[in-house]
């Protein structure tokens, strides 16, 4: 491996002009298919193999021209304090209004709240529904500015209009600005890191280059895969994070070379059989755990896996190709401006910061251990109360419409409101589909915490029926998931008396149920992606307790991190200060999301600093000496990409929506937790514990595993007594004099 990549790293210096002009003509062809491709289409989130999905799939078959998920306005029209909604004049405001939002071109139908009894027992509040022809995503601008027409006049007259529902939401945008500030600082950490402004802009300029590559390459391929942008928001993220740390430890590793004395071409090949095989490696993890996400086998979540996936094998094929070929150009601007000032290149500093801080985890590893593993533990805690679901309306801030109409609702109407259960009834087999449908209706209308349901609604066929359930307890209430456990635990004993089956869907029904699925998914998805990168640890430490040691060290770095999430977002700790308003459950696909982003850039940290320590041990080092090599020369590194990887993740919880916060926020810690306490306090404790045994391996395993020698022994053995003067490297000599 080392060997290969070596002889990549010096083609690619040598033929720059050639590697450049390839990655250029590759995003000018992607990008060209992107222009020309057709619009993917809109498959919606499905989740096959649970009840509400297949209660959404029979009614969008029994009741041809209906869309299950078809965009729904809901406008709550509450009247000024001391009146009635029902007095004459709010009637006749509220009848236009109905009236005018019913001629949207897009509209199938607008219930007027007076003749669906849709008003609240004090006369405070009332709610219309209008039911449009398409999906929320699909409502033209015409359409929805129609809606907003209509409930503007109702304002104008003096009543309270909110308007909750998808077809006027904002979607929540992760992107923008946070993405320019992450951006940003990442710059002038790696300016700090480098001391030079040539060296902080190839790892920024190869990572854009990777995820425009990436996004356009999802773009073309969107109509026959079913991708799009929401696909690429993932591969966004980790492309432009992986991206940025992959070229980061490449230069910095042609820098470390050029210090020792090598040739520009020498210290390119070197940089890239060394940290090149390191990157490999970690790029390989990190991809076993975003296609791993198939697992949990929803759709749309395998998509994003596997789009991310791809961008962090651009990210690598560039890290190992285009940053050697440019380096080619400016070989000596990657080096600190004082570097260049002297002529001549300071070796890392033995008593630098990171080697410091080894000695003293060395001197006391028990007590640093106990400290950091007591500590993350305490921080964990809170998963034992984890509740899942997906935050609504009620997590929005108030400024919000929608959260303001769901709270004229919660109190015109009840808590349970909010959130109804949609009943199916396939009544197709029933001698007399009504009857049958009157007794469902009636044993669930019985059930405690079922306030009340309406009047069922057949097909066309009569033999299919739908009705809502209204709780008595909020959507996110545990109380409300008990609810919809127990009508289905019940379900055989009213279907064998109805005659027809029946199916609980909707909205919150379909919350809990993803929820479950995720819980569900989680325990295989941890087995399969540690399991498999446990195995390619293996191999490249070639010890039995190193890569046990790093997946245990990740399941405590992840477990405080989701306990933080928990914390802050369903228990309110700090909650203000992160500008949280509504605390509730968290989200349900919070927990993969986690494991697979932080395995995936654990590992990275992991297989950079230990392999320098395994590079130093191989090469004569004793083993505390070796932990403070790796440190010597990896830590400052290691320290700016999770700085980086932070700022990233961190400027997403200045957004408004609490999902994207949540997200932002527990990636972020989640890479502090990792990187500074686990990789940088945890592991060289257990290292130095384990002496060493830490590098122990079986020799009857040691003969079976293939030798990828990612220390780069194979370099040492064939490199030169004088580096500056390797074979081909001539024309390299007065530029390496700097």
């Amino acid at each position: 491996m080392a060997a290969f990549l070596y002889r990549l790293g010096r083609v690619a210096f040598r033929w720059r002009w050639f590697v450049t002009l390839l990655w250029v003509a590759v995003l000018t062809a992607v990008g060209f298919a992107a222009a020309k491709a057709p619009a993917a289409p809109d498959d919606g989130f499905s989740m096959p193999g649970i009840e509400s999905q297949k209660a959404f799939d029979l009614l969008e078959q029994r009741f041809p021209g209906s869309t299950a998920d078809a965009a729904v306005a809901r406008i709550v029209f509450v009247a000024p304090t001391g009146e009635k909604i029902t007095a004459a004049d709010n009637r006749v405001v509220i009848k236009k209004t109905v009236t005018e939002a019913a001629d949207g071109s897009q509209v199938a139908a607008a219930v007027n709240p007076f003749q669906a009894k849709a008003v609240s027992k004090d006369a405070s509040t009332a709610y219309a529904t209008v039911t449009f022809k398409a999906k929320a995503d699909d409502l033209t601008d015409a359409a929805k500015n129609h809606l907003q027409h209509a409930i503007d006049q109702a304002r104008d007259a003096g009543l309270t209009v909110e308007v909750g529902g998808n077809a006027l939401a904002t979607q929540p945008a992760a992107g923008g600005p946070a993405e320019v500030i992450g951006i940003a600082i990442a710059a002038v950490v790696l300016l700090i890191t480098f001391g030079s402004l040539a060296a902080a802009g190839l790892p920024l300029l190869t990572a854009i280059l990777g995820v425009g590559i990436s996004m356009a390459a999802i773009l073309a391929l969107g109509s026959a895969f079913g991708l799009s942008e929401t696909t690429g928001t993932l591969a966004t993220m980790l492309g432009l994070a992986c991206g940025i740390d992959y070229a980061l430890f490449v230069v910095s590793r042609y820098r470390e070379e050029r210090a020792k004395g090598h040739a520009p071409r020498e210290a390119a090949g070197l940089a890239a059989g060394t940290a090149g095989s390191a990157v490999v490696f970690a790029g390989l993890t990190v991809v076993i755990a975003l296609a791993g996400l198939s697992v949990v086998g929803i759709p749309m979540l395998t998509k994003m896996g596997l789009a991310a996936a791809g961008a962090v094998v651009i990210a690598v094929l560039i890290s190992l190709t285009l940053v050697p070929a440019i380096l080619g150009f400016w070989p000596n601007a990657a080096l600190s401006r004082s570097a260049r000032k002297r002529g001549t290149i300071q070796p890392a500093d033995a008593h630098n910061g990171g080697s410091r801080w080894a000695r003293i985890v060395v001197r006391h590893p028990l007590p640093v251990l106990l400290l950091g593993v007591v500590g993350l533990g305490a921080i964990a805690t809170p998963v034992m109360d984890l509740q899942l679901g997906m935050p609504g309306d009620e997590a929005k801030p108030t400024s919000t419409t929608e959260r303001r109409a769901y709270d004229a609702l919660a109190d015109g109407f009840g808590p349970g409101f909010n959130g109804p259960l949609t009943i199916v009834v396939d009544a197709r087999a029933a001698e007399h589909p009504k009857t049958a449908v009157s007794t469902i209706a009636k044993k669930i209308a019985a059930t405690d915490g079922v306030v009340s349901v309406s009047p069922a609604r057949f097909n066309p066929d009569g033999d299919t029926a739908v009705f809502t359930a209204i709780p008595t307890t909020s959507p996110t209430d545990e109380k409300t998931k008990t609810l919809v456990h127990t009508i289905r635990d019940n379900r055989p004993a009213i279907e064998s008396r109805a005659g027809a089956s029946f199916e609980v869907t909707g909205t919150t029904a379909l919350n809990i149920d993803v929820a479950q699925k995720v819980q569900d998914a989680l325990i295989p998805y941890l087995a399969v992606v540690v399991g498999l990168a446990v195995v390619l640890l293996l191999l490249v430490f070639r010890s039995l307790l190193v890569p046990l040691k790093a997946a245990l060290g990740f399941l405590l770095s992840v477990l405080a991190a989701l306990g933080s999430v928990i914390a802050v977002f369903q228990q309110g700790h700090g909650a203000d200060l992160l500008g949280v308003e509504q605390t509730g459950p968290i989200m349900s696909l919070m927990p993969i999301f986690l494991v697979g982003i932080v395995f995936g850039l654990a590992m990275d940290y992991e297989v950079f600093l230990v392999s320098r320590m395994r590079e130093a041990y191989v090469h004569g080092d004793r083993p505390a000496q070796a932990i403070v090599t790796g440190f010597r020369y990896s830590a400052r590194v290691v320290v700016a990409a999770a700085l980086i990887m932070m700022a990233v993740f961190s400027g997403f919880v200045g957004a408004q929506e609490s999902m994207i916060k949540m997200i932002g926020f527990g990636l972020a810690i989640a890479v502090l937790f990792d990187a500074f306490i686990v990789r940088m306090a945890i592991v060289p404790a257990i290292l130095a514990l384990l002496g060493d045994k830490a590098w122990y391996l079986p020799r009857w395993l040691d003969r079976l595993l293939p030798n990828v020698d990612v220390e780069g022994d194979a370099l040492s053995r064939r490199d030169s007594t004088n580096p500056a003067s390797a074979p081909g490297d001539t024309a390299d000599r007065e530029v390496a004099r700097v």
